[in-house]
C-alpha cells in the first residue's frame, strides 16, 4: 500500500464550524475565518468532526490536487486554532527593528530607514530590538510576510550579517588568505 498525504482524514476539534458551499470551504474558529476554493476535480466531505478529501477523476492531476487541498484544509484549521508563527533575527552592527502602528521600521545598514507596511490578518512583534515575530492565521501569507522582510538584507556569506530566519544555519564561507 503506498502512503498519500490526501488520504488522511482531517480531525476537527470542538471549537471549528465548517461551511460548505458549491466550490468553498470555510473553516471558522476562535482566531478567526478562512476559506478555501475547491477545484472540481476534488470532493470534500465533512462529516462526524472529520474532514475527508477524494479526487473525482483517476488521473494524475485529479490526485496531486487532493493532497493539496488536504494540507490546505489541514492549515487552515490549524490556523484558526493556534495560529501560525515566524521568528526572524537581525544580525549585524546597527540593525534594528521597531513597530509603530502598522507600521515596521528596519534599520538595516542602508543610507535609509525600511519601512515595512503590515498586511491586514498580520501582526508583527518586536521583543527586542534584534528579533522579529510574525503572527497570523494564514501560514501562507505569514511565511510570505517574512520571506519579504527577508528579501531586504538576507544573510551575507562571509560574516552571516542580515535578517535570517530563527531556525536557519548560516554556512559561512573562507576569507581570503595572503
Amino acid at each position: 500500500m503506498t502512503y498519500r498525504i490526501a488520504h488522511k482524514i482531517i480531525e476537527l476539534p470542538s471549537s471549528v464550524k465548517i461551511a460548505q458551499d458549491a466550490n468553498q470551504v470555510s473553516v471558522t474558529g476562535p482566531q478567526g475565518n478562512l476559506t478555501q476554493i475547491i477545484p472540481a476535480e476534488v470532493t470534500v466531505t465533512v462529516d462526524a468532526g472529520q474532514i475527508i478529501v477524494k479526487e473525482n477523476a483517476n488521473n494524475k492531476n485529479a490526485i496531486m490536487l487532493c493532497g493539496t487541498i488536504r494540507s490546505l484544509l489541514n492549515n487552515h484549521v490549524i490556523g484558526v486554532t493556534k495560529g501560525f508563527d515566524k521568528k526572524l533575527q537581525l544580525i549585524g552592527v546597527g540593525y534594528r527593528a521597531a513597530v509603530q502602528g502598522n507600521i515596521l521600521n528596519l534599520s538595516l545598514g542602508f543610507s535609509h530607514p525600511v519601512k515595512f507596511i503590515i498586511p491586514k490578518g498580520i501582526t508583527i512583534e518586536t521583543p527586542s530590538q534584534t528579533e522579529i515575530i510574525i503572527k497570523g492565521i494564514n501560514k501562507q501569507q505569514v511565511g510570505q510576510v517574512a520571506a519579504n522582510i527577508r528579501a531586504y538584507r538576507p544573510p551575507e556569506p562571509y560574516k552571516g550579517k542580515g535578517v535570517r530566519y530563527a531556525d536557519e544555519t548560516i554556512i559561512l564561507k573562507e576569507t581570503k588568505k595572503k
